[in-house]
């Protein structure tokens, strides 16, 4: 298949496009290099992961750049992942999220449904559920009470992919990422950032006081989910991706202090604005669906994240 990755050069996106690779697809990648975190780490990503696939600076919401490349490569599927991400960081500047995450969204689905581009896989959320949805999180419920702008973003795609379903026939589903973590991952999530405070002996932010739980979910097992939503049409459909398992934040710490062999100088600070206490993914849904389930253990998983990061950052 042609393939359209948007947002290739990010964290998810470029191990995606690798793997759509290896599968044997035609891969184009777009992507807008902002400088949110550091560039030159998007752009080894794409060096080393995907180097012969052809690389586009484009911005999403340039309606005519991506109409000329829609003609260019006559795409089957389109795999967005283009984002504004970090919920901390959609509290300074909402405008971002919106004009990004909604209206960057709606201008690929006006361009998918005038070239005739019937199918989209897009990179949602478990922000989506707010704080008021019993875990662990089932995709029938409401979620309708976000409390992020990030979150209601990420949402309201959701709903605009539905739309685009029920008058023009484009089949989404929409993938909920439950707390992705590996190697490659962006500065500004807490295993990059631990890791390089606790190596330079510099303190840890620990909100909540600790009382924090993430559903943490491996990139290769994130890739593999998405991988057979690309293969498997589902008309429209929201889809866990988590690996079902909560870790107690004290508890990464507690293994990424042994992984990289130095204890952590802690700071315990209150909850922090639109944040959440826990994620935890329903993946029955994403088993009975695709036929997926996450494989790797967060022991192991983290043993290969310092891997990559005494590598990379040397």
């Amino acid at each position: 298949m042609n393939i359209l990755v948007t947002g290739g050069a990010g964290f998810i996106g470029s191990a995606l496009a690798k793997r759509l690779v290896a599968e044997g697809h035609q891969v184009i990648i777009v992507d807008n290099f902002n400088a949110y975190y550091d560039i030159q780490l998007k752009r080894n990503r794409v060096a080393e992961l995907v180097p012969n696939v052809p690389v586009y600076f484009l911005d999403i919401n340039n309606k005519d750049a991506l109409s000329a490349l829609f003609k260019m490569y006559q795409f089957d599927v389109v795999c967005h992942l283009a984002a504004q991400a970090g919920v901390r960081y959609s509290v300074e500047v909402p405008e971002v999220y919106v004009t990004t995450n909604v209206l960057g969204t709606q201008t690929i689905f006006e361009v998918m449904q005038k070239h005739g581009v019937k199918r989209m896989v897009f990179a949602s959320t478990s922000s989506a559920y707010g704080t008021t949805t019993p875990a662990p999180f089932r995709e029938d419920e409401s979620a309708d009470r976000p409390v992020s702008v990030y979150a209601a973003t990420k949402r309201s795609a959701e709903l605009l992919a539905y739309n685009y379903f029920a008058q023009y026939g484009i089949e989404t589903t929409c993938l909920r990422f439950f707390t992705v973590y590996g190697p490659w991952s962006r500065p500004d999530m807490a295993m990059l950032k631990f890791a390089e405070k606790i190596t330079k002996g510099e303190e840890i932010e620990i909100y909540n006081e600790g009382n924090l739980r993430r559903d943490f979910t491996y990139i290769d097992d994130i890739v593999a989910g998405f991988v057979k939503a690309v293969e498997k049409p589902l008309q429209y459909e929201i889809v866990n991706l988590g690996n079902g398992r909560p870790v107690e934040l004290m508890r990464f710490v507690e293994l990424l202090e042994k992984e990289l062999g130095k204890t952590a100088k802690k700071v315990f600070l209150p909850m922090q604005q639109g944040d959440v206490y826990e994620t935890y993914a329903d993946t029955t849904k994403a088993q009975a669906l695709l036929g997926w389930q996450a494989k790797t253990t967060f022991e192991t998983g983290i043993k290969n994240f310092a891997s990559w990061y005494r590598s990379y950052y040397k």
